[in-house]
């Protein structure tokens, strides 16, 4: 839109000065005009264009020559307002009185396609010798009125039924909408400026929240369910989703956090589990929910290897107490026997009633080996029964009851629940036909390895009351075939059963804590028979090993009990070894080490037995205050023939000689075994080419030679 003053007449200097100087300003008038955002339109009294600017070119797609002489109303007014722009204009004109013009007004404009847009128009009038002149400045106010919407449709959202709350990047509360103040109690002025800690029930650790926050970061958005508490105090469950907002160079500058309380959601699917997998009565899990756990707990046995056992319960003679009493006593009894079940197994357990008086117990976990894993069911199964037989108490009435019960062990070998279900449900009727109230397993042969163990454990206990051991004795030599000492080894002779072997008894001692008392008797046996070895000039000198059980070992005043052992006897503490294995050092390494050195103040000397078969933690070893190193049986039988047992066998005797250690080598059966030591280094020896274990009296040869 340009001025063309190069036609003017002739006129004076002082004319063309003053021509000059409109013509400057007229172009820096129209750069002026032509630098604005918005579009400019000269427009006569007729609404003809008289001038477009080129940002009106840009925005509604008409070039200036396009439209000079031509009405705006038929260019950039949509038809449906066409008549109301002239009407308005010719209004303006007649009255002066401002519709259109004088106005900043937002009405639709057209482009040169038809399509419509929002435009703000502003219109200027100019009175010049009776002639009305237009200035039209139109701005293009679409993205103006995209960001309303959001704004709008955001305020909306932002006040919905979910609780929201927007935080700066430290965390800070900047606004929150009023379902967050019905949710959490807390009202605007009183989180403004808070964090989201507020909020926090303590039922989640700082490591959750880390997790949570590492997550926005990465991905920048998190949901999850989670506890929060309100200002009341009451912790409440939410489903809470977070959602980072980002600047424009990617750095997060705000948190957005909507959450919506999930209580009654959570008590409806609660009521729903509960009438899925529980029984209404005693509140146990049903069938279905068993059936469930059984099959998880199968599965989890193929992977370790453990054995589990499934009991099952029926309650003797209970239909006479329904048949007598009613159903309503029976079903008090029932609630209380659900009771006594849960009490008598492990919080992992499982505790289910499969209806009328009929319950189970599975129990997970229990061993690897199917002996120890029936010994721990039939001990629960006997606790059960014993909690079972007490009396049940009805208002005024006590009734008295018992249980049958039936065990059936599970491992990796059993895929079926079915089967599982019905052999556990066999052993309960064996459990019925022996007389009820009574345990038995469905394995015959288990049944049978449980009644020999059982027995055989109380031939255990009469055993060490009717002292039926004694202590054998083998011999440990040096070089020179001289007898250095001995290692005490305990026997059983059995009225009835003969001798009977330390694996068949060392391993149910230890599991029925019945080593403490044959240990002790071991002890002080090998202390007296020190205190007689000690009267005699050619016995002195000799050491007695002797074996101590991590159980033992473990015992808060074991070293109080061996010292007062010793002293009773009256033996030498210097000439008593103690035996450990390294299955002890598992745990509590730092409580061993300190007995070990009360110990030793007193003169006692260690032993690691069946060394490198066990933890064999050099770490450990270094801080044990050991006198000697025994090389394991299992190293030397193949040394011959086995370049790697003689190796270990080899670094075994260099370990102990470099850390001030005598090396004993156990278990040597040949003499070719006994010269291949002794190349090696190891110069004491202890195994049948030496001797058996045998009573005191079969050492009298080695003082005959001497």
């Amino acid at each position: 839109m340009t001025l063309d003053l190069s036609n003017t007449p002739a006129a004076s200097e002082e004319s063309l000065a003053t021509i000059a100087v409109l013509r400057d300003r007229l172009e820096r008038a129209q750069l002026n005009l032509e630098a604005a955002l918005d579009a400019v339109i000269n427009m006569d009294e007729a609404g003809r264009v008289t001038g477009w600017s080129r940002q009106a070119e840009r925005m509604f797609g008409y070039s200036q020559a396009q439209t000079l002489g031509r009405e705006v109303a038929e260019l950039i007014v949509p038809p449906a307002h066409r008549e109301a722009h002239r009407q308005g204009m010719a209004r303006y004109i007649r009255t002066a009185t401002p519709t259109i013009v004088g106005q900043r007004v937002e009405v639709r404009g057209m482009r040169v396609d038809g399509s419509e847009f929002p435009i703000e128009l502003t219109i200027a009038a100019l009175l010049q010798n009776g002639v009305h002149f237009f200035c039209a400045h139109i701005r293009d106010i679409t993205d103006r009125k995209l960001a309303e919407d959001d704004l709008r449709i955001a305020a909306v959202a932002f006040e919905s039924h979910e609780g929201m709350a927007i935080t700066d990047a430290d965390g800070l509360i900047l606004r929150v909408n009023q379902a967050f103040t019905a949710i959490t109690g807390y009202s605007a002025a009183e989180a403004l400026g808070q964090r989201m800690s507020l909020l926090r029930s303590g039922r989640q650790d700082e490591a959750f929240y880390e997790a949570m926050w590492a997550g926005i970061q990465q991905t920048g958005a998190w949901q999850g369910e989670i506890w929060n508490r309100r200002k009341s105090g009451e912790v409440y469950p939410e489903w809470l989703t977070v959602t980072a907002v980002r600047g424009g160079q990617g750095q997060i500058t705000h948190h957005v956090g909507t959450f919506t309380d999930i209580t009654r959601r959570k008590a409806a699917d609660a009521e729903i589990e509960q009438l899925a997998f529980y029984d209404p009565l005693t509140g146990l899990p049903n069938r279905r929910l068993l059936t469930d756990r059984l099959r998880q707990a199968l599965a989890s046995c193929a992977r370790s290897h453990h054995t589990g056992a499934l009991l099952f319960i029926d309650l003797d003679h209970f239909k006479n107490l329904n048949d007598t009493l009613g159903h309503d006593q029976g079903d008090l009894l029932l609630q209380q026997v659900a009771r006594r079940l849960n009490e008598c197994v492990r919080e992992g357990d499982t505790v289910a009633r499969l209806g009328g008086d009929e319950f189970v117990v599975m129990l997970q976990d229990l061993s690897e080996g199917l002996t120890e894993a029936a010994t721990r069911a039939e001990a629960v199964g006997e606790k059960i029964l014993v909690a079972l037989r007490q009396p049940y108490q009805f208002s005024q009435l006590t009734h008295h009851s018992s249980a049958s019960l039936g065990v059936a062990l599970f491992s990796e070998s059993h895929h079926s629940v079915d089967e599982l279900l019905k052999r556990a449900d066999l052993a309960l009727y064996q459990a019925k036909d022996a007389g009820r109230n009574t345990l038995r397993f469905f394995d015959p042969e288990m049944q049978a390895a449980m009644t020999a163990r059982a027995a055989l454990e109380a031939d255990l206990r009469h055993g060490l009351q009717e002292r039926e051991f004694l202590l054998h004795y083998q011999p440990q030599v040096d070089e020179q075939g001289r007898l250095t000492g001995v290692e005490a080894l305990v026997r059983w002779q059995h009225p009835r059963r003969g001798m009977v072997s330390p694996a068949d008894f060392i391993p149910l001692a230890e599991d029925t804590r019945l080593i403490l008392p044959l240990g002790q008797w071991v002890l002080e046996t090998a202390c007296h028979q020190l205190k007689a070895w000690a009267g005699q000039p050619h016995t002195a000198h000799l050491t007695l090993a002797v074996n101590v059980s991590a159980i033992q070992f473990h015992r808060a005043d074991f070293v109080r009990e061996v010292l007062a052992t010793i002293d009773r006897a009256g033996a030498p503490a210097s000439r008593l070894k103690l035996e450990l294995t390294e299955s002890l050092l598992v745990k509590d390494v730092d409580d061993i080490i300190a007995k070990m050195m009360a110990l030793k103040a007193h003169g006692v000397g260690f032993a690691l037995d069946d060394f490198g078969t066990g933890y064999s933690s050099l770490s450990y070893l270094k801080r044990l205050p050991l006198d000697q190193l025994k090389i394991d049986q299992s190293f030397l039988h193949e040394a011959l023939s086995n370049p790697r047992d003689a190796v270990i066998a080899s670094v075994i005797v260099a370990l102990g000689q470099r850390m001030g250690m005598t090396v004993i080598a156990e278990g040597v059966e040949t003499r070719a075994q006994r010269d291949f030591l002794e190349r090696e280094g190891c110069h004491n020896f202890q195994g049948f080419y030496f001797g058996h274990p045998a009573p005191v009296e079969a050492l009298e040869r080695f003082f005959l030679r001497e």
